[in-house]
């Protein structure tokens, strides 16, 4: 059965800290991520599928709270 993933909150991503290296903050089970790099900025990220080279690939959007958590959402398309 798959694991059902929580939406992030903006509340959650302002409470995220930057660690030595960067690493992705968990997703909202649509592709979307959010990367903190150890500076301390946020990139939004969309992981996708290629169908032509059949690879996938992670696309940066822009950083947080440039776009904001709704603003992603619509940007994605849901």
């Amino acid at each position: 059965m798959p694991k059902i993933t929580k939406p992030l909150t903006n509340t959650e991503i302002e409470k995220l800290k930057a660690k030595n290296t960067a690493y992705d903050s968990r997703t909202d089970g649509g592709g979307l991520y959010l990367l903190v790099k150890p500076n301390g900025v946020k990139t939004w990220q969309f992981n996708y599928y290629k169908p032509i080279t059949k690879k996938r690939t992670y696309i940066s959007l822009n950083n947080y709270p440039d776009l904001s958590l709704v603003q992603e959402i619509q940007t994605r398309g849901i």
